[in-house]
């Protein structure tokens, strides 16, 4: 890469404004500093005014301002990407993050449970999507954080990855509807990251521990280059895409690796409570 091509890669960001939802921890809050930083400018969106406070501070007034909500509030969502333009000037990128999962079998959940998996996961990214493309520039983007659970679906965590794979679909679908408006979309499906997501480790599937752990800084790295490389869907790891695109198209040799990856899931989910244990 030469010196003019590493300029015009610094500055793909620079002056553009983002919404990023699910921005208080975890990727959303990895994926607004890495935004902030290549110089874009970051509506921080989630439900806890505190923590999107003390972001928009660390980051700067100048590059970041909080909009504590509900996703799942439709008229909050419907009416976001006006109050970012009247605030900013300006919308280029959505990235819909904020998720929820209720783990175990589909008996053992409640109707609310399953409900606010399908509000958050789904229907909110739909809705913001739908509502920023009144916004959304020529050579905008928008990037939805999914998951390898939307290719291969988890037992236990059924609605979860039903969400995830609708959210892919909507994602490719509505690719085709927007690319002669220049908007690009994008999907990140991460394997299993190292966040405050898992919440007790005790209730995630083994199958889930079977991939390699990433952080919130590489599934950020990875929504920067969707939206800025304009590939329609990045996988974190690359090889735990690989093998969950291989589930997708033949379920019957997934299904005969299923016991083998559980075992290894196993394995690595004791030595990663193990690990947590001993750094608190």
């Amino acid at each position: 890469m030469n010196e003019r091509t590493e300029a015009r890669a610094a500055d793909h960001f620079r002056g553009k404004v983002a919404i990023v939802t699910g921005a208080s921890s975890g990727i959303g809050a990895a994926v607004a500093r890495a935004l902030a930083s290549r110089g874009a400018s970051v509506a921080l969106v989630a439900r806890r005014a505190a923590t999107l406070d003390a972001l928009a501070t660390e980051l700067g007034a100048d590059r970041a301002a909080s909009y504590p909500l509900d996703v799942s509030d439709r008229v909050q969502i419907d009416a976001l990407p006006g109050r970012v333009v009247e605030r900013f000037g300006r919308l280029d990128l959505v990235v819909n993050n904020a998720g929820v999962n209720h783990r175990g079998p589909v008996y053992a959940r409640s109707t609310a449970e399953l409900v606010a998996i399908v509000d958050t996961n789904l229907l909110a990214p739909i809705l913001l999507s739908q509502a920023a493309l009144a916004h959304l520039r020529h050579g905008g983007a928008i990037v939805n954080v999914a998951s390898l659970a939307g290719k291969v679906p988890v037992p236990d965590e059924a609605a979860y990855s039903a969400t995830k794979a609708g959210l892919r679909a909507f994602t490719r679908a509505l690719g085709v509807e927007l690319r002669e408006r220049g908007i690009h979309v994008a999907s990140v499906c991460p394997g299993p990251v190292d966040t405050g997501f898992f919440g007790d480790i005790a209730t995630v599937p083994d199958l889930v521990f079977s991939q390699p752990m990433s952080t919130s800084g590489q599934v950020a790295a990875a929504v920067l280059a969707a939206a800025e490389a304009r590939v329609p869907e990045i996988d974190v790891p690359a090889f735990s895409g690989k093998l969950a695109t291989l589930g997708y198209l033949a379920p019957s040799i997934f299904t005969r690796l299923r016991p083998f990856l559980e075992t290894v899931g196993a394995r690595n989910k004791r030595r990663f409570a193990a690990r947590k244990a001993s750094a608190t």
